[in-house]
């Protein structure tokens, strides 16, 4: 069972809920989900019930009283629907409260809840819809079919959208069970009844589309055949759907009675569940219609069931009452779809689809095998449909890299990505390895949008790849990445802070917050303290170390927003806070002392450093606070020395809980040593308060090494009472001993129990206390008393021992007596003090002292004192009895009416003194084991049998009987001779039997029975006796069990007979039966124990019963005797074992006999079975005509069963015979095939009306050559299209092409001319008649499964053909290729440049440029036009410059230049320099960037031609070449553009080159219109130097008159400005003085004397403070350029 494809489990048992089997069925029971089931009941005393179970939580029943006609509850909320009459109500159990209700005008047949909202209902003549939401009523849907009318409703479903509907119904008609099914169309409002009896709809997506298909699956079991079948009803935006259906498989044991009674379907696992009535589960695949699984799970009817969405499988309820689940293992499917079913394509479909394990290495072999075969999109496509990380890993993705590329073809690994793409997300290593060649190709716009799709696994790898060219892609990757960190850089490198605070909130992330607050403390203190309240006290929070902040503020001087930030955040009295407290008590301490004892008294901080802050507060004076916060006893004793006078004494006492126990100690001992009466009382206040810290054991050493015991009794009277410690309760009454305090150690001693008994014992003993009370107080309390009597006694106080026996505890007096008989004490003494106790000492104890010392007739007066007061206690009485025995005194009258001694005792006493004596003892009391041991002992076996039969014990008699007695033969030679035989008590007889019996003494047993039985009287006829000896006899000696069975008649034969043959006694058991006329049980043993069939026959001649022969004739069976068994069964009149009969007959052959046999029992019984197998015989004797007026006469045969069985054993004609009466036209059919009628065979097909059926008339005429009939019969199977294939492979098989085109072709005018028929006709043509193919192709296109037609054209190479099917099939791609493959054939211009726009895959663009470039170079640039939207044009060019056809395609590259891409600008450029068009050249520069620049300006700069040497510093000059671009200039003396290129430099160094070229020239008016132009950036010094050597000042002076008024202009304005700021500086100096004169402490806020000014504090310079300078003014020399344009005009510029 563990490796079934389905798990299979019982959810509920109704029956054991409470559910009566009355209320299990499908007019009370309704189950619309797996969630509820809802139960209409009637108890005993007549009350309705509905019972509401709630699946997940069963034992809550919700039971509610109600009468009414059906309930059914809503299959998602407690909504319970009740129809009473023709009166709907829904009512909400949670709410109890109706919801709504309607009334209907005819009655409901039945219901049932279609969606969670939508509840449909069925009346006669129509179903309605109703909605529990609002008002409305219930909305009739559509009418009832006629061929539904009179008929049971058993089901009603719909699907998804409810655009489809479907009604099943059952009936009865010619003894079976019809289904009807009503489906109908809400669009269309069209209905059409069909033959099934179970239905469902689901939603599936076909290969190649992407919106589900609606399917219609429906099951039906007619006479001729059973089916599923599943087609489309509603279409995807793919592919058609097309139609599957298989033969359902009933088990030929059940006959007819079954059939499908529900369906339900897993969408995810694409999986059919059908459920038939006998309990049946059948598994189809949805897509193929093809059985995964079949199996019973119930043996009772099936009538209810529910998609079970937890599971993904199906719920149901059988009669029983057991609610079943089955649902897919996910662990055994595919294994078992592998190994079991062999359907490879199924087992990896489903694993694909789900996710399922068992399919790896069917994957992967498949995808390895395609790879190897160069299959490269095959082997893409499986590994992109691999469930998991299987093959969609990096070690395929680097295997499709390796593929090298083919010419004209897109890459292997391009088709991988695509195919990934279209199916849906690619995994994290997928989108890395995409990712990088689109980045690199600069394919921004395709990565975003699948960003916005979702094709992509965001990762922080994958944004790493695409930062670099894309900051903002590369945060939104991130983001959805969950790469916080990386996040953050990029805000803040964007500058967003008010993102990242929003964002770290969101993800409760923490960047590095300190830098933002550095740059904030420099620009604005305050607000970087309150950001840093917010930071660190904001929710989430802190984002920030509170104490880098106050580094960060100190560091800065930042005193006031220290204090304020510290106060703002320390808010609870946390450990972690411990240094921030300690820095803000400094700041208090160092400033305003008294703030600081404030805030230690309000006990706000306890965590700062509490030394720095002791010595902190010392110096500051505040010497109660340094002792709170010292730890060291050096720093305590040194403050107290100083201050001891100005702390209280109560605060002391109260510090010293502060203290370690051994400080504390050192400080009590100092106050001891130095003034001891002075300081006793603190001591001792601190000892209390402090006892448990520094414990009583050290505080008592302490008193007690000062000897100060007046103290330590002062101590520990405090102590004592919450004290469980053994030495303080000692040492308590010790020193209350030692100062007199004589009632507290009585006291003491008598209530305390913590003392150590013992030494507070010797302790007393030793202090010889004037009052013994205390010692005999301790002694007795814990039972020192053979110690107190020793101590009393040797120190003559006799008082004392009197005392205390007679006063204080009579009860330990046997101790005290013990103690003083060691002591030999005088026996007067002693028996004058036991009498003055008298009773109120224990008997048993006093006894045990006494007897241990073999003094116990010193007791006998105290004794006979007790007796004689009526003291019935067994220790006196057991006393007594031991004296007398001793004494002799009368012993055995004593023990036998002495009630009151205990037996046990006194025998054991006497065991060794006298046997007899004890014996009696034991028996007065019972004592088995003790009297047994005594009697064994002494030989008294014949009291002990006596005894032993008297007492009847079983246990007792187990005892002596065992192996283990070695006295027991000599107890059984005495119980058998004496005590049995004198014995007249029954009872006492059937007991010691019984023992003999329970010991397993069968030969003793037996000696007692035959001496009771054969030679006693009076038990003689006792009949259980009787047949225990034979059952004994038996057993034991069974060579006298016939002799017993001769001699006795009173015994019980049928039950002795079993237990003699178990004994293999079968002649004795035998006669015993024969002797008591049990005949039956007597030829039972002849016949299975002594094995004698002939012993047997006789037996039953004279005998001459029925059973008797029955008997004979079962065995004369299983020997295989069939005609003997069937004589003795014809005699018995027996017909229990005909099944039996008939085996063996046909086994033998014996079918004359058989006949007989059957009559006889058709006679007495009327079995279908019977009838079944007399027809049969019929036929096997060839008695036909008596077979044909047999089942013409009234029968109950299974007629159609016997005509199979006549089949199969070639009774050909008498199975027709049998076909022919039942009207079974299919097997019939069969027959006449068989038989070689082949026109009666194809007129009996056509009634049979079957496709197998028609198959095999087909396939005879087809190898008989009759075509004409073959063809009638064709007509009907090509109709079906899963039966199509078998049929041509037929025809194909055998040769006969033109006969199968003819049978096509006139079914294609047929109305159920299906896609198959025009399909297959279509590949035959392609096979057969080419000619044929394109006319047919473009009359039936729509009509034909194309991807079927187009393998057929590949494999017979009709190229134009399969370009046609390509392109009306969407196959674009394909069709491209083809015509690029086959052009001879298959190319046409138009429909190539019509279909190349519509292809998939990229790499077609350039294989179609390749293909014209070579053979149809003039139409390129056509090509190109419809083309350049779509194809990289980097590539294209790169494709075409390879193939050396630059110069044919200039057209599309102008035409395409707008775009701006490298490779087609530089072939653009590269075409203009080869044509000397300079002027397109630097059109195209300025119009497009996208070029290497440097490249071109290289290659111009040698040009032939003045202006593409110009166009090369040109590019020079854009790529901030400034050098290259003006040396180029000079070069061919373009000094204008040499000036600009300079000045647009602003390189001091090229303008000085440049200055100097120009006077090196002797070009003045160049070297003035060059300061000009470079003004802003040439250094004064240079231009003096280069004009002073050179003699041109007059041409430099322009530039210096401008240079002079210039700085001379700044120089002025600084001056101005320090003025300003200096009296700004005094006058915020002299406010600063105001202020600090004017200062008062405010301990609200923690102010320190420092004036805050601006969110700064206004310190000194010498703090450090600097004040910021205003920046300076910038001046554009632009501005000042107005004279200098003049001076330079004058030289006429250039």
């Amino acid at each position: 069972m563990t490796n079934l494809p389905i798990r299979f489990q019982e959810v509920l048992q109704l029956t054991n809920l409470g559910i009566g089997s009355n209320s299990i069925g499908f007019s009370t029971l309704t189950m619309e989900s797996e969630k509820y089931i809802c139960i209409r009941e009637t108890t005993p005393d007549d009350k309705n019930n509905v019972v509401i179970i709630d699946t997940d939580n069963p034992s809550q029943i919700l039971r509610k009283q109600m009468k009414t006609d059906a309930a059914i509850m809503n299959p998602k909320e407690p909504i319970l629907a009740l129809k009473i009459g023709q009166v709907l109500q829904l009512i909400s159990i949670e709410q109890k409260m109706q919801l709504k209700s309607c009334q209907m005008q005819e009655p409901l047949e039945f219901w049932k809840w279609i969606s969670p909202n939508t509840l449909a209902l069925v009346t006669a003549t129509s179903v309605f819809h109703w909605t529990k939401e609002g008002n409305s009523d219930p909305v009739k849907v559509f009418d009832r079919h006629p061929d539904l009318q009179n008929t049971e409703i058993i089901n009603y479903r719909s699907d998804s959208t409810q655009n489809w509907l479907v009604l099943v119904a059952i009936h009865q008609r010619d003894g079976r069970v019809v289904g009807r099914i009503q489906l109908y169309s809400v669009e269309k409002q069209i209905s059409q009844s069909i033959e099934g009896h179970a239905a469902c709809f689901a939603n599936y997506i076909v290969p190649g589309a992407t919106r589900p298909s609606t399917l219609f699956a429906i099951s039906s079991r007619t006479q001729n055949a059973s089916k599923i079948l599943v087609l489309e009803v509603s279409k995807g935006d793919g592919p058609n759907f097309q139609k599957r259906a298989s033969d359902v498989f009933y088990p030929p044991e059940i006959g007819a009675s079954d059939f499908p009674v529900a369906m339900q379907v897993s969408e995810k696992y694409e999986v059919i569940y059908m459920v038939t009535k006998l309990g049946y589960i059948h598994l189809f695949d949805l897509g193929t219609a093809n059985l995964i699984y079949r199996n019973r799970i119930s043996n009772e009817n099936i009538f209810v069931t529910a998609f079970e969405e937890s599971t993904n499988g199906i719920i149901a309820v059988n009669r029983k009452g057991q609610v079943l689940s089955v649902s897919i293992d996910d662990k055994n499917i595919i294994p078992y779809i592998c190994n079991t079913l062999n359907n490879l394509e199924l087992a990896i479909s489903m694993a694909c689809k789900n996710n399922l394990p068992g399919a790896e290495g069917l994957l992967t072999t498949q995808f390895e095998r395609y790879f190897q075969q160069g299959q490269y999109k095959e082997a893409a496509k499986v590994a992109a449909d691999s469930p998991g990380s299987i093959l969609r890993n990096l070690q395929t993705i680097q295997k499709f890299q390796s593929i090298p590329p083919i010419p004209d073809q897109p890459s292997a690994l391009l088709q991988y990505f695509g195919m990934l793409l279209e199916k849906g997300k690619l995994n994290k290593v997928e989108s890395l390895e995409l990712v990088r060649p689109v980045l690199a190709q600069g394919k921004k716009p395709i990565l975003e949008k699948w960003l916005t799709e979702d094709k992509l696994e965001c990762s922080e790898q994958l944004g790493d790849e695409v930062r670099p060219h894309d900051r903002k892609l590369a945060l939104s990757i991130y983001y959805r990445a969950n790469a916080s960190d990386k996040v953050i850089t990029l805000f803040a490198e964007t500058g967003e802070f008010d993102k990242i605070i929003a964002y770290c909130k969101k993800f409760n992330y923490k960047p590095d917050f300190m830098f933002l607050l550095q740059r904030m403390a420099n620009a604005n203190p305050m607000g970087a303290a309150d950001f840093a309240v917010k930071l660190v006290k904001e929710e989430g929070g802190p984002y920030i170390d509170a104490n880098q902040v106050v580094e960060l503020f100190s560091a800065r001087n930042m005193i006031q927003e220290t204090s304020n930030f510290l106060f703002a955040i320390l808010d609870g009295d946390r450990p972690q806070d411990a240094n921030l407290q300690t820095k803000l008590l400094e700041i208090n301490l160092l400033h305003a002392p008294q703030n600081a004892d404030a805030i230690m008294g309000g006990q706000k901080f306890t965590h700062y450093n509490r030394l720095r802050i002791g010595g902190l507060c010392e110096k500051a004076g505040l010497y109660q606070r340094a002792l709170e916060h010292y730890t060291d006893l050096a720093d305590i004793k040194r403050v107290l020395s100083h201050a001891g006078h100005m702390v209280n004494q109560e605060f002391l006492v109260s510090y010293f809980g502060s203290l370690n126990p051994e400080d504390r100690m050192e400080c009590m001992r100092d106050f001891l040593r130095t003034n001891p009466r002075q300081n006793l009382q603190l001591v001792v206040a601190i000892a209390v308060s402090y006892s448990d810290q520094i414990t009583p054991e050290a505080i008592i050493a302490m008193f007690e090494s000062f000897r100060l015991y007046e103290g330590l009794y002062l101590y520990l009277t405090q102590v004592v009472v919450t004290s469980t410690s053994p030495e303080v309760h000692f040492k308590y009454i010790e020193a209350a001993a030692k100062i007199n305090q004589f009632k507290e150690v009585e006291r003491m001693c008598r209530d305390s129990n913590y003392y150590d008994p013992e030494k507070t014992r010797d302790f007393l003993k030793e202090a010889k206390l004037p009052d013994q009370l205390p010692l005999i107080i301790v002694c007795d309390r814990y039972e020192f008393i053979s110690d107190l009597t020793n101590y009393l006694y040797k120190n003559n106080l006799s008082k004392y021992i009197e005392a205390y026996v007679q006063k204080i505890n009579p009860v330990n007096t046997p101790l005290v007596v013990g103690a003083l008989l060691d002591l030999d004490c005088q026996e007067d003494y002693l028996r004058n003090l036991i009498m003055s106790v008298r009773n109120m000492c224990p008997a048993d104890s006093l006894v045990e002292q006494v007897e241990k010392r073999n003094r116990l007739k010193l007791l006998l007066p105290w004794l006979e004192a007790r007796v004689a007061e009526g003291n019935i206690e067994p220790a006196i009485h057991n006393a007594l009895a031991k004296i007398y025995i001793d004494s002799n005194k009368n012993p055995e009258a004593f023990l036998l009416h002495n009630q009151f001694y205990d037996s046990k005792v006194v025998g054991k006493y006497c065991e060794k003194r006298d046997p007899y004596l004890s014996f009696v003892a034991y028996k007065r009391g019972l004592c088995d084991y003790e009297l047994i041991e005594v009697t064994n002992k002494n030989t008294l076996f014949k009291n002990q049998a006596r005894y032993l039969v008297e007492r009847q014990d079983p246990d007792l008699w187990a005892y002596v009987l065992s192996d283990q007695n070695e006295y027991k033969r000599s107890l059984i030679d005495q119980v058998v001779q004496t005590a049995l035989p004198e014995s007249t008590n029954a009872t006492e007889v059937s007991a010691t039997v019984k023992a003999f019996m329970d010991a397993n003494l069968p030969n003793e047993l037996i000696e007692l029975l035959e001496k009771i039985v054969l030679e006693g009287k009076e038990f003689k006829t006792a009949k259980e006796l009787q047949n225990l000896l034979i059952l004994t006899a038996i057993r034991a000696d069974k060579s006298r069990v016939t002799d017993y069975i001769n001699r006795l008649d009173n015994f019980d034969g049928s039950k002795l007979a079993p237990i003699a043959i178990e004994s293999q006694l079968y002649e004795e058991a035998f006669f015993m039966y024969k002797k008591f006329q049990f005949n039956v049980e007597a030829i039972d043993v002849l016949i299975t124990h002594i094995g004698s069939i002939e012993r047997a026959h006789d037996f039953a001649e004279r005998c001459n019963q029925t059973e008797v022969y029955s008997k004979l004739g079962v065995a004369q069976l299983k020997a295989e005797m069939v005609k003997e068994c069937i004589e003795s069964f014809i005699k018995a009149n027996d017909t229990e074992h005909y099944q039996e009969v008939v085996a063996a007959a046909e086994r033998k052959d014996e079918y004359e006999d058989l006949v007989k046999f059957l009559q006889m029992c058709r006679k007495k019984i009327k079995e279908p079975a019977i009838e079944s197998e007399l027809i049969f015989a019929y036929a096997k004797v060839n008695k036909l005509a008596e077979m044909e007026d047999f089942i013409n006469s009234p029968n109950s045969a299974h007629i159609q069963v016997v005509g199979d069985r006549c089949f199969e054993n070639g009774l050909y004609e008498a199975a027709k015979v049998l076909y022919t009466n039942i009207s079974n036209f299919s097997r019939l059919t069969s027959c006449l095939v068989k038989l070689g009628q082949y026109q009666a065979a194809v007129d009996a097909a056509r009634k049979a009306n079957s496709t197998k059926t028609w198959k095999e008339v087909s396939a005879a005429c087809i190898d008989a050559k009759e075509f004409r009939l073959a063809q009638v019969c064709g007509i009907n199977i090509i109709v079906h299209g899963d039966e199509l294939e078998e049929l041509i492979r037929q025809y194909e098989d055998r040769g006969y092409f033109n006969e199968l085109i003819s049978l096509l072709e006139s079914g294609l005018a047929s109305e159920r001319a299906h896609v198959g028929m025009f399909t297959e006709l279509a590949i035959l043509y392609s096979k057969y008649k080419e000619e044929k193919l394109m006319e047919h192709l473009k009359l039936f296109y729509s009509r034909l499964n194309v991807p079927k037609v187009i393998k057929a054209c590949q494999a017979n190479q009709q190229w134009p053909q399969l370009t046609y099917l390509y392109i009306h099939y969407d196959e674009h791609d394909n069709a491209i290729q083809t015509m690029i493959n086959h052009s001879i054939e298959a190319w046409d211009h138009v429909l190539f440049k019509e279909t190349i726009p519509k292809v998939a895959k990229l790499d077609l663009y350039y294989s179609a440029i390749s293909f014209y470039l070579e053979e149809q170079p003039l139409l390129i640039n056509d090509l190109l036009s419809v083309l350049s939207p779509r194809i990289d044009h980097t590539r294209a060019v790169t494709l075409i410059r390879s193939l050396g056809h630059l110069p044919l395609v200039k057209p599309y590259l102008v035409s395409a230049q707008d775009q701006n891409v490298a490779a087609l600008n530089e072939a653009l450029n590269e075409l203009y320099v080869e044509e000397e068009d300079y002027e397109s050249l630097r059109s195209s520069i300025d119009a497009n960037s996208n070029f290497g620049t440097i490249a071109l300006a290289q290659k111009l700069e040698k040009h032939e031609l003045l202006e593409f040497r110009r166009i090369a510093a040109y590019l020079y000059k854009k790529n901030n070449r400034w050098a290259q671009s003006v040396e180029l200039s000079k070069k061919d003396k373009l000094y204008k553009d040499a000036i600009q290129s300079a000045s647009d430099s602003k390189n001091p160094a090229i303008g000085e080159e440049l200055l100097q070229y120009f006077v090196d020239q002797q070009n003045n008016s160049a070297f003035a219109a060059c300061l000009y132009t470079c003004y802003d950036f040439l250094k004064p010094d240079a231009v003096i130097e280069l004009a002073w050597r050179n003699n041109i000042l007059n041409y430099s002076f322009p530039y210096l008159i401008q240079y002079v008024k210039e700085y001379t202009t700044k120089v002025d304005q600084l001056v101005d400005d320090f003025k300003a700021r200096q009296k700004k500086t005094e006058e915020e100096k002299e406010q600063q003085n105001i202020e600090s004169s004017q200062y008062q402490p405010d301990l609200t806020n923690l102010s320190y004397g420092y004036a805050a000014t601006g969110g700064m504090l206004a310190l000194p310079p010498a703090v450090g403070y600097q004040q910021q300078q205003q920046p300076q003014q910038m001046y554009n020399p632009n501005q000042m350029m107005g004279g200098f344009q003049q001076n330079y005009n004058q030289y006429g510029g250039f």
